[in-house]
């Protein structure tokens, strides 16, 4: 009895030691996950159970976010997972998204799936229009996001209407002209044709590149208002804090970098500001809701923490990973250009092969034709000894009808004519006996004459039928020897063919290695710059195209600013830089007046 309650009593306290759990499911930008997490979790031990199934080391610019009344917000890395206001009923969904953007993606973006996560999640913004995007801009990230997905352009495999049913373009661009679906596909791959060679990885770095210079790139805009209750935009992002009428998310009136930021706080719904220079007095405004006060205090902090972050040397950590990214990309470029040598090797076998196929045709048509005029030139010679024959015979004939005449006459001279009459009728006779008996002799030569020619003939259509079958020996024997070279460069069937080959190109990281590869990046700076003022006057080409076939009147608030931004000159960078000129004072007495 006592050791059936002891049983129970274990059972019971290993059944209490379970741990609790709840299901999570994490919606990447093309995937889902689903996991088991304990109750007592932080958001960190999820955040960091997401990133290590993803292979993801640069966990700095992610974040974890979900939706509450209409409200974006991000798991804190500090509290409790099931602490936050999220859904109670499983399983609970987070969205794993970029939270920060770095100011140069070239740069600072080291591993693959970090280049990946940032395309899809930059692409899905432009294309839902969070990002304004210009029409011409629109269809060169198009051509790059054509590369990353279908590889290079083939014609024989991408033919037209390959794209119908990609969204690759924004709404608002494809209504802005009239244009159809073909017309922009057509647009789109001539550009996709000439990004040949570039990898995936590549061609969404190339995106990215492209994308980091929108105005409303990594922005993320607020409501807020100042003292006076002028409502206004408040932006944070990579490069600092900007202030933006509401009408005009691409220029911000006033900017303020990170570095001239002491401290951000806010209590309540006012926000606090105190500038670097003690000297200059805080600004305050005020924001619509406590939870987006939280929201702004997260993106500040962060954004802050990475500006002072790219201005100090990397840590080891990170040295480590654009070590191993410089390496892998090292060695992927050998890879690449040991299957391009490849590739160009079976292209000119295949080349070969073909130029052969197409000879061995040539010269098996010339034997047909030369059979066949052999064929003629034997039933020729045959036409001509039959007539020769028929000829000769002809002759015979006449020959033996002119000795009969020539009887006949010496038969009509012995025979005695009594009267004159007979011998009158008689001489008329043998006159035209001997006429006849000439005549004969005439046509017998002339037959003659004919069979001598005919056999001439003959033997000369017998010596073109003997000429005709030696030069069909002699294309025979060609066309056996070119159908042994052929087979002999057809591709190589086994791999021990390529050893040499891959000996050759097997990579060490050696000194020499690196200096080449440092070599082929210098050179690959000029062509990007030569590469930058062709794509610029390739999109100035494009813009001035498709400008005849603007609907003006579809033109949205975005799109008459962008223009009015183009035609001054006014760029992102620019804009910024000049705002910054003033000084601090002053740009926070004008926010101030606002």
């Amino acid at each position: 009895m006592a050791g059936a309650i002891a049983s129970r009593m274990s059972f019971s306290s290993l059944k209490r030691k379970q741990p609790k759990t709840f299901t999570v499911r994490i919606a990447t930008m093309d995937a889902e996950m689903e996991f088991s997490c304990e109750v007592k979790w932080k958001g960190k031990d999820l955040f960091d159970l997401v990133c290590r199934t993803l292979g993801l080391r640069e966990t700095w610019f992610f974040g974890l976010q979900y939706t509450i009344k209409d409200t974006v917000a991000w798991l804190k890395m500090d509290k409790k997972v099931l602490d936050h206001d999220v859904p109670t009923e499983e399983p609970v969904t987070f969205h794993f998204l970029a939270k920060f953007y770095p100011e140069n993606a070239e740069e600072e973006l080291v591993q693959e799936i970090t280049q990946h996560l940032f395309f899809l999640q930059v692409k899905k913004q432009i294309l839902d229009e969070k990002i304004y995007c210009p029409p011409e801009a629109s269809v060169l990230l198009a051509s790059y996001a054509v590369q990353a997905k279908y590889g290079d352009y083939d014609p024989n495999v991408h033919k037209r209407g390959f794209l119908a049913q990609e969204e690759l373009l924004p709404k608002r661009v494809i209504n802005l002209y009239q244009m159809t679906p073909e017309m922009w596909e057509e647009r789109i791959t001539a550009w996709y044709a000439e990004h040949r060679g570039r990898a995936r990885d590549e061609a969404e770095m190339e995106y990215l590149k492209i994308a980091q210079d929108l105005e409303m790139y990594g922005v993320n805009y607020f409501a807020i208002r100042n003292k006076k209750g002028t409502e206004l935009l408040l932006g944070v992002d990579a490069l600092g804090l900007h202030i933006y009428d509401p009408d005009n998310r691409l220029t911000p009136k006033i900017s303020f970098p990170w570095n001239e930021i002491r401290n951000i706080s806010y209590s309540d719904k006012e926000f606090t500001i105190k500038p670097l220079d003690k000297k200059i007095d805080v600004f305050k405004f005020n924001s619509s809701k406590l939870r987006v006060n939280k929201l702004i205090l997260q993106l500040c902090i962060g954004n802050h923490d990475l500006f002072m972050r790219r201005r100090k040397a990397d840590s080891l950590e990170v040295q480590q990973m654009k070590a191993q990214a410089r390496e892998e990309k090292a060695r992927k470029q050998m890879e690449r250009q040991r299957l391009a040598r490849e590739k160009q090797m079976r292209e000119e076998a295949e080349r070969t092969r073909d130029e052969l196929e197409r000879r061995l045709m040539q010269l098996k048509e010339e034997a047909t034709m030369a059979n066949e005029a052999l064929m003629r030139s034997e039933e020729t010679a045959d036409l001509l000894a039959e007539k020769a024959q028929i000829t000769e015979e002809e002759a015979k004939l006449l020959a033996q009808k002119a000795a009969e005449a020539e009887q006949e006459m010496q038969r009509i001279k012995a025979t005695a004519i009594r009267t004159e009459e007979e011998k009158r009728l008689m001489e008329q006779k043998v006159l035209e006996a001997e006429m006849l008996a000439l005549k004969m002799a005439e046509e017998s030569e002339r037959r003659a004459k004919e069979a001598d020619q005919l056999k001439q003939d003959l033997q000369e259509a017998r010596e073109s039928e003997r000429r005709a079958k030696q030069k069909l020996l002699e294309i025979t024997s060609k066309s056996s020897y070119t159908s042994v070279n052929s087979s002999t460069t057809a591709l190589p069937t086994d791999l021990s063919s390529f050893n040499l080959i891959s000996e050759s190109l097997s990579f060490d990281f050696k000194d020499t290695d690196m200096k080449r590869l440092s070599m082929e990046i210098e050179k690959e700076k000029v062509e990007y710059m030569e590469k930058s003022k062709h794509l610029q006057e390739q999109l100035n080409e494009l813009k001035t195209e498709i400008e005849a076939l603007k609907l003006k009147e579809r033109e949205t608030a975005l799109d008459i600013l962008h223009n009015e931004n183009a035609s001054r000159g006014n760029s992102k960078h620019n804009t910024i830089k000049k705002l910054t000129l003033q000084s601090t004072k002053s740009r926070v007495a004008f926010f101030e007046e606002l």
